[in-house]
């Protein structure tokens, strides 16, 4: 399961030595917007760690939204009420750069929920799901500025 403690503990398990501070910025910025995205299920909260015209694109799906007003859409009606309550990330590897962050994880649910922002149309299955996900984040003025979800 997805809660505080978890996404503190995906902090933690990929800490990654010699970060300059700039980066520590970047790494602690992420950590907040997922943390406000799957712990605390707050779309303000998660729209407040992105600039007004940032985008989320989940690539295979193409599902996502452009400008906070179709993120607030997107975060408020679909991602965040869709979310499997025993959804896990379980992460593999995190690269940070001077502007960019990619974090290569494992999502774990079971799928008990409609979940259209990852399986559009597909009703519930009741299955097990364990998929890779890669997401590559771009920063601009000390927010996230894009998304790309595979």
């Amino acid at each position: 399961m997805v809660n505080e403690q978890t996404v503190d503990k995906q902090a933690n398990v990929q800490a990654i030595p010699n970060l300059t501070p700039a980066q520590e910025a970047l790494q602690a910025l992420w950590d907040e917007h997922l943390r406000h995205e799957f712990a605390t299920h707050n779309t303000e909260d998660t729209l407040a760690t992105m600039v007004e015209d940032a985008y989320v694109n989940h690539i295979p799906v193409m599902t996502g939204g452009v400008g906070k007003p179709a993120l607030r859409e997107f975060y408020s009606k679909y991602f965040i009420p869709q979310m499997p309550p025993d959804i896990e990330l379980t992460p593999i590897s995190r690269t940070i750069g001077t502007d960019q962050l990619v974090d290569e994880m494992v999502a774990k649910f079971t799928h008990t929920v409609r979940m259209d922002w990852m399986l559009p149309g597909i009703a519930p299955t009741g299955k097990r799901v364990e998929v890779p996900v890669v997401t590559i984040v771009q920063f601009r003025d000390g927010k996230l500025a894009h998304e790309h979800i595979y």
